[in-house]
């Protein structure tokens, strides 16, 4: 299953991004988003929830007086939007923050006490409490999406100071935790530093980090269960009251991580674990650790996946639930847990080799990450929903976590810096590069330039895929001995695949899912093929999309919405023996996507005895034309209903 080759992202900072539509949100988050979050960050933007980030990390430092405010994962906050202004320097876009982002390193560091250890909560709020409670204390978390800020800061300034502060904290772990005698036996409650860690080791060459992430992984659920143990022993005293419903499925304890067959519990620790997993696999050349990873994916992409790439059903808990439990009105689909599927899928690809998992990345980063923020770059969806009815989006009920609007900030705010730092290194989910080979795995518009065997290549792409099926790859390499190679992923919505090389036909030849194109001193690549509207249906087993389609083109799921279509967006019904058409989008929306259109009829059902709720009833249809937008861009213009999955006429 471990493929041969050593296959590996390409590098943020060679990857400058051009496409009509992504252009426009990378380019927001350097000009709008980086300063929006950091005035957030700074407790700045009137009516956004307070964060209390700076002003913790102050305290902590003893510059300034008061109480640790927020939760106990503050930090991360401060970390990854210093991931994300890494990123936006290593494209080029963000290079005005450095000194900015220095300054919040050192404020870091000052914070950071003379051990290694470091996390605001606990050294304000109960210093005497360090690592008494992984379940719920957040100090590995936190501290992982810190050893990876600084990991991208260092890559992309060239700067160690924070990757100091990161190595000083790693060792700091090293010595606490492990199956040594005197260590303790712990592991995360919420995973995030396995990956960190795997990163901090290519960082740094450094293989006890490695060894750590290893231990994490293959200590989670071995007996005697030590997250179970330590939640009975407090006995009800917990920092978060949903964690009354805690349980070992939860925090995939349930069984050692390598026995375990179905994505379970929080879907968002799940994901950031099985990345890890799936690193260690390649790294250490693990079959059981791999194999494991390929169960695990199969269970979500199979049966546990929303068509938008969303992940999690529930919003108790914000976790899986049970095979082919998919409602879409008061699911969860958190941001994060997208952000996560994507980076698991990256590493299968990476693992394996195929081209495959690169469409679950697609389908991720076109609906539900790209969904989670606004046009502008300052308004985040942390729920994202494939339904929605503004009136029944109440606080205090089931569905309160369902917001019908983006949101300026939240007390818990995970998800907006997560999104910035995922789309600011978007250049990492385009290409990829092995020791021959170029490999492109998104078809959005962008150049860079890379090094290959010895051979630096010059290449940029010009996708026009979603308005005629093109893809045009140039490459420039200078002369060399051993043969390089150009890998450009087919995915399964592109129909009827031809490839010119150097303007004459040539053989498309496939293999593991990519055209492989041989490169000369100077190769012009021309991909065409055919992506059409279609009709989508569910397996027979999801029960919440029963007699529904929807609608998709490429990658791109779409949805109505009620400005287009009026509201009672429920009473419409489509066919799947009726044509989609495309016209153009609405101007005050980003990008070049077409709008879909297709006949409809809108049922209205009344009953006999007037204004009673229940009775014999009568119907009335109307006929109509259902507009459809691109689903990641939906909430951009007026508020109101939204629908994925509309009702079938049979």
């Amino acid at each position: 299953m471990i493929t041969k080759q050593e296959i590996q992202p390409v590098i943020t900072k060679k990857v400058v991004i051009t496409d009509s539509l992504f252009a426009s949100y990378v380019n927001a988050i350097a000009e709008h988003l980086l300063p929006y979050q950091w005035k957030v960050l700074n407790d700045q933007i009137p009516g956004a929830e307070k964060s209390h980030c700076i002003d913790n990390f102050r305290i902590a430092a003893g510059e300034m007086e008061g109480t640790h405010q927020g939760a106990v994962f503050q930090d991360t906050d401060l970390y990854k939007w210093l991931e994300t202004v890494a990123f936006c320097i290593a494209n080029g876009t963000g290079r005005e923050y450095i000194e900015i982002a220095d300054e919040a390193i050192a404020l870091i560091g000052r914070a950071q006490e003379s051990d290694g250890y470091i996390n605001t909560y606990f050294t304000i709020s109960c210093p005497d409490k360090k690592w008494t409670n992984l379940v719920e204390g957040h100090e590995l978390y936190s501290g992982g999406h810190m050893i990876e800020a600084a990991v991208a800061y260092f890559n992309a300034t060239g700067k160690k100071e924070f990757l100091y502060i990161a190595c000083k904290f790693a060792d700091l772990v090293c010595r606490v935790f492990g199956l040594e005698e005197g260590k303790c036996k712990g592991y995360p409650g919420h995973q995030e530093i396995e990956v960190a860690l795997v990163k901090l080791y290519q960082a740094t060459g450094n293989r006890s980090y490695l060894t750590l992430a290893d231990y994490f992984i293959r200590q989670r659920g071995q007996e005697p269960n030590y997250l179970m143990e330590e939640y009975k022993s407090r006995q009800g005293r917990n920092l978060f009251p949903e964690f009354r419903e805690y349980d070992d499925k939860y925090a995939q304890v349930h069984a050692p991580v390598l026995k375990q067959e179905t994505a379970e519990g929080h879907a968002v620790r799940a994901v950031y674990m099985y990345s890890a997993m799936a690193d260690l696999a390649r790294v250490e050349r693990d079959e059981e650790m791999a194999a494991a990873c390929q169960r695990l994916y199969e269970n979500i992409v199979k049966k546990r996946m929303y068509i938008t790439g969303g992940i999690g059903s529930s919003g108790t808990l914000e976790r899986f639930t049970a095979d082919y439990d998919l409602p879409n009105d008061r699911m969860y689909c958190e941001s994060c847990a997208s952000v996560g599927l994507m980076m698991f899928a990256q590493r299968m690809a990476s693992l394996t080799g195929e081209a495959v998992y690169y469409d679950v990345v697609e389908r991720a980063l076109c609906n539900t990450v790209l969904g989670g923020i606004s046009k502008e770059g300052k308004r985040y969806f942390y729920v994202n929903p494939l339904e929605v009815w503004p009136q029944n989006c109440l606080a205090s009920t089931s569905m309160a976590h369902v917001k019908p609007v983006r949101q300026k900030w939240f007390g818990c705010a995970c998800c907006p810096p997560n999104i910035a730092r995922t789309l600011a290194s978007l250049g990492q989910y385009i290409y990829a590069q092995s020791e021959d080979s170029l490999y492109v795995n998104q078809f959005i518009s962008s150049s860079s330039a890379v090094e290959i065997g010895g051979q630096e290549i010059e290449f940029s792409m010009d996708s026009t895929y979603m308005k005629d099926g093109a893809v045009r790859i140039t490459a420039k390499c200078g002369k060399r001995e051993e043969a390089l190679y150009l890998r450009v992923r087919i995915p399964e919505y592109f129909k009827k695949p031809t490839l010119k090389v150097n303007g004459k036909d040539a053989t498309l030849k496939l293999e593991q899912g990519y055209a492989v194109i041989p490169l000369e001193e100077l190769t012009e690549v021309c991909l065409q093929g055919e992506i059409l509207p279609r009709f989508v249906a569910a397996n027979r087993n999801v029960r919440a999309d029963m007699g529904r389609l929807a609608i998709m083109k490429g990658p791109y799921v779409y949805c109505m919405e009620e400005e287009d279509n009026g509201d009672n967006l429920a009473a419409v019904l489509i066919s799947d023996q009726d044509k989609i058409e495309e016209c153009a989008l609405d101007s005050r929306l980003p990008g070049e996507l077409p709008m879909l259109k297709t006949p409809a009829k809108k049922v209205t059902q009344t009953i006999a005895e007037t204004d009673d709720l229940y009775g014999t009833p009568a119907y009335t249809e109307e006929k109509m034309v259902a507009d459809f937008v691109p689903y990641a861009l939906w909430c951009n213009r007026t508020p109101g209903e939204m629908q994925v999955w509309v009702r079938a006429q049979i």
